[in-house]
């Protein structure tokens, strides 16, 4: 295997999702298999890289400094939902469940592994609540060790003395899923989310 092939590969192996195996099969489908297939990646992302970053306000994907949701009129604006990542607000936005507004940490409290409150996008989510026109927080964070984790610090350090209603999302039961194949945490959650039927 040549350095350039091996630097190729650990290069997407960096990537989120690509094992070894994964960078292999990609950097053969690039190189050797469909080698065209390479210049128009390499364009789009230098496309990508020039014109779309974070917004300024919530931390969703933007083609200029503030996001069209953030923008829109028609989205409540006392209403944010707090998400780990962008692909989870993506979800959000193709359920069609949700018409208020985002707030994307860009990740969740994880000690282990280095990520603390510093490298969340926390601060602008404190100077949001500021100005008084957010009525209620929405936490839509996975029910997790580290999920739980950044529920409770936003709660005690940001949260805590402000005038709001915090939801929490339920988590139980996928729609079709059967009790037999649920583990103890899913059942639990399920039966802690329960509503009334009457």
């Amino acid at each position: 295997m040549t350095p350039q092939y091996q630097a190729l590969v650990q290069a997407l192996k960096r990537l989120p999702g690509l094992g070894y195996r994964s960078a292999e099969k990609v950097a053969l489908h690039l190189i050797v298999e469909n080698p065209d297939a390479g210049d128009d990646l390499v364009d789009c992302l230098k496309d990508a890289a020039a014109k779309l970053g974070a917004c300024d306000v919530c931390g969703n994907l933007s083609e200029g400094r503030i996001c069209s949701i953030c923008l829109s009129s028609e989205r409540d604006q006392s209403q944010v939902c707090v998400v780990e990542a962008v692909t989870d607000l993506f979800a959000m936005e193709r359920a069609g469940v949700f018409r208020g507004v985002y707030h994307v940490l860009h990740g969740k409290l994880a000690p282990v592994r280095g990520v603390g409150p510093d490298n969340l996008n926390l601060l602008t989510l404190s100077n949001r609540l500021a100005d008084g026109i957010i009525k209620e927080v929405i936490l839509a964070l996975g029910n997790d060790m580290e999920g739980e984790a950044t529920c409770y610090y936003i709660m005690q350090e940001i949260l805590h003395e402000l005038d709001l209603q915090v939801t929490r999302i339920g988590f139980g039961l996928p729609s079709g899923g059967a009790l037999t194949y649920a583990d103890e945490v899913t059942l639990r959650s399920s039966l802690e989310s329960r509503k009334s039927m009457v």
